[in-house]
């Protein structure tokens, strides 16, 4: 009988044979840890593939492997075994170097409890991946102008993040994670820490990011009703895919 995961992916196939190969292709990877003398296997023989432009949801009881999920498709971490195709290149075993420049250009990531700089503003928390990328100056600060104004941080641009409200900090993490224009975004728990009309402004802007600039959007999280806006929907058990289905 064939898995959930080969229903999804001969699916793909037969709804959309001219598709360039997928951005995202695991192998039967594996995490394991060791915490105080027990084995745990965070993911467990993963295989999982996913096109540019999709916009997929991560759920699971705690613990069981989401966010370790994440990290691998993040370049946060290293699979224990099995291997990790990013847009057609095998990164298994990439220096740390070269896993950083890939992080920089290809992967946006917007974390739960934003991740800025305490000490920068606003804008130069955004600026950040540019100067890491050796991007000049004029552009750079084009670049910036534009993000703020985009995400309506204008009026912020010179405020420390301890000077800015949750749902502004997330705006301006969502702005620093593509402002690289990466072709991939990841969004761990990304309204955990806002109120609701917070999260959903949030929510707004990362599906119109995932939908004019076909960014693909991957989404961690506990909160039923936004797992179900995405397109596609992996369940996460005991580090195993247990379901990967599809909206109508």
């Amino acid at each position: 009988m064939a898995s959930t995961n080969d229903t999804a992916a001969a699916t793909d196939a037969a709804t959309a044979p001219d598709r360039a190969p997928p951005l995202i292709e695991l192998r039967a990877v594996t995490r394991i840890f060791t915490l105080g003398g027990d084995t745990v296997r965070a993911v467990d023989g993963a295989s999982l593939a996913i096109r540019q432009g999709d916009y997929c949801s991560i759920m699971g009881p705690s613990g069981s492997g989401k966010s370790s999920l994440l990290n691998l498709i993040a370049l946060l971490d290293r699979p224990t075994s099995g291997q990790y195709l990013l847009n057609g290149t095998d990164v298994t075993h990439l220096s740390d170097d070269e896993l950083a420049a890939v992080r920089n250009r290809t992967i946006g990531f917007v974390f739960q409890s934003f991740h800025l700089v305490p000490r920068l503003t606003a804008a130069q928390n955004i600026e950040l991946p540019l100067l890491l990328a050796g991007i000049t100056g004029r552009e750079r600060t084009e670049r910036v102008r534009s993000a703020l104004q985009a995400l309506g941080l204008t009026e912020r641009a010179s405020h420390r993040p301890a000077e800015l409200s949750g749902g502004q900090r997330q705006r301006v993490a969502i702005a620093r994670a593509m402002i690289m224009r990466p072709p991939l975004l990841l969004a761990d728990e990304p309204t955990g820490n806002l109120d609701s009309a917070s999260g959903a402004q949030v929510v707004d802007i990362l599906e119109t990011l995932q939908r004019e600039q076909q960014v693909t959007l991957i989404v961690v999280t506990h909160d039923a009703d936004l797992g179900a806006r995405a397109r596609r929907h992996l369940t996460i058990v005991d580090g195993r895919i247990a379901s990967d289905t599809r909206s109508a």
